[in-house]
């Protein structure tokens, strides 16, 4: 079966609406039986006023730690850690909050980007570069909270037992300089130390391959607990979720034959530090 997420069920959560103003209701409410006012609350967590406020007003996402906190410090019976699942997804753009969610488990993950670094492999400041230049303009909250959600899911490489995640990115991906030279080294330099890890592969598609089955387009490929296989691809805003055997199947073929066409990963981590030469 394929899933399709379509363009109107894509949109951020507004400032009180779906999972965040129900916590953020729950978490004002709390607070007021507690008899605190937002500065005293502020101060048993260490958070400023206008953060609760913004936490109570479902417009930011709260971390992980002041979902614990909160609940501790207004004895709310974990009411509010039941919510930080859902409330942790709220801070992924609606077509990717599956994807997300396998991807925390994932016992393999297999990714082929031909745009852009893939988020997983992205340092702070290339996607800052890579948001700030999406049209229509983000406002610099939605940055703040996208950012923040993408490095959370670099999580998955400190994961044990560590997951298999093989990379290939087509070169055009590497010798594109978005954000500058001075994100670029920073980003080549980042590849490298990622690459060197047991569990991680990367991998070079070059341009002057004369056969690349990769010609259709990125995808992702994830390996879930139940030990099925899950496609997910996304385009424009808009992502399907491919969970048919054979569709799957005949994606997991192809990614096999993209990683025998593209540089071998020792040959592509010095392929990497050659181009960090050039910048």
């Amino acid at each position: 079966m394929t899933e399709t997420v379509d363009e109107e069920e894509q949109s951020e959560p507004d400032a009180g609406t779906g999972i965040l103003r129900v916590f953020g209701r729950q978490l004002k409410r709390f607070r007021v039986r507690a008899g605190l006012e937002r500065p005293e609350f502020g101060a048993l967590t260490g958070y400023s006023v206008s953060t609760i406020a913004a936490y109570e007003q479902g417009r930011r996402v709260p971390p992980p730690k002041f979902i614990d906190q909160a609940d501790e410090v207004l004895d709310a019976a974990g009411v509010l850690m039941e919510m930080k699942e859902e409330v942790a997804r709220a801070q992924y753009p609606a077509f990717f909050r599956d994807a997300a969610r396998l991807e925390k488990t994932a016992g393999e993950l297999w990714v082929y980007a031909t745009q852009a670094v893939p988020g997983l492999l992205q340092t702070e400041e290339y996607m800052r570069a890579v948001f700030g230049m999406g049209r229509p303009l983000l406002d610099e909250e939605t940055v703040e909270r996208q950012v923040a959600a993408r490095l959370a899911r670099q999580a998955v490489f400190d994961r044990r037992p560590a997951p298999l995640i093989s990379f290939v990115l087509d070169e055009a991906v590497l010798r594109r300089p978005l954000g500058g030279p001075v994100v670029t080294r920073g980003q080549l330099e980042h590849l490298l130390l990622v690459g060197a890890l047991r569990n991680v592969e990367i991998q070079v598609m070059p341009l002057d391959r004369e056969d690349n089955a990769g010609v259709d387009g990125p995808f992702i490929l994830l390996f879930v607990d139940s030990g099925d296989r899950v496609a997910y691809l996304e385009a424009q805003g808009r992502s399907t979720m491919v969970t048919e055997r054979r569709e799957v199947q005949a994606m997991a073929s192809r990614f096999g034959i993209i990683r025998a066409q593209a540089l071998t990963p020792r040959e592509s981590l010095f392929y990497v530090e050659k181009l960090l030469g050039e910048v």
